[in-house]
């Protein structure tokens, strides 16, 4: 076969390994194919993450919440909020709790290239790492969308990709403390990872009061449970 077949094939080849890994963001696919993506992890532990901030205006009343029940979680930091506001950042790692990537800016990565990607990332996990102290461990894409080139980026940077079993829908204007309640718990069981944002920065305006509403609830049903509530590290190490 001449360069040049072996050169289109190549070139028609990206596109699909770009995009391929998009199926992941199907709940039905990563439960029953990947359940380490899906944030399985013991059947008498749950993991709580939190998207989107560090937010000044909100974060600071979900670490009041955690901090009364507790409980220790993960925030997924994007990073221009964690620019805007590093001493934040700093309070979340000094109240316990640990720190990931969600990204730079709230970009859908499948509109971005790879280089582009790649960067972002990479700068993200920078800035928390110098800001914090602390080198993240995890990646969660926006929107929950991996991409071949995000998938090759966490591996350069030794991030470990988690989506999540559950969410909340809290983003929406006309989501309120009990349907954030009844829409987490309705998917949650042992074992599982619950999303909720401690930030609107990419929803609608004060959407996060429905999730902070929905938390001491939740916390209390998963200790009724026999639930441990606590970090992705803790759930995951916990798994080995």
């Amino acid at each position: 076969m001449s360069a040049r077949p072996v050169a289109w094939a190549a070139a028609a080849a990206l596109p699909a390994v770009q995009v391929a890994p998009v199926v992941t963001a199907l709940p039905a696919v990563r439960r029953r194919f990947l359940p380490g993506l899906h944030g399985v992890g013991p059947p008498d532990r749950v993991a709580l993450t939190f998207d989107d901030g560090p937010d000044p205006e909100s974060t600071p009343r979900f670490l009041e919440v955690l901090a009364a029940h507790g409980v220790r979680a993960t925030f997924f930091l994007l990073g221009v909020m964690l620019q805007r506001a590093p001493e934040l950042g700093r309070e979340i790692v000094a109240a316990g709790h640990e720190v990931a990537v969600h990204g730079w800016a709230h970009h859908n990565l499948l509109l971005r290239g790879p280089a582009a990607t790649v960067r972002d990332l990479a700068r993200a996990q920078a800035l928390i790492a110098g800001v914090t102290g602390r080198t993240p461990r995890f990646l969660r894409p926006p929107y929950g969308v991996l991409t071949g080139a995000t998938l090759l980026a966490a591996r350069r940077l030794r991030l470990e990709p988690v989506l999540w079993s559950c969410w909340g829908r809290d983003w929406t204007r006309k989501a309120t403390g009990d349907t954030v309640y009844a829409t987490v718990r309705s998917g949650l069981s042992g074992g599982g990872t619950i999303l909720l944002h401690d930030s609107s920065c990419s929803a609608a305006p004060g959407a996060w009061r429905a999730a902070l509403a929905a938390l001491p609830r939740l916390l209390t049903e998963c200790h009724r449970q026999g639930w441990t509530v606590g970090p992705l590290g803790a759930h995951r190490d916990a798994t080995r």
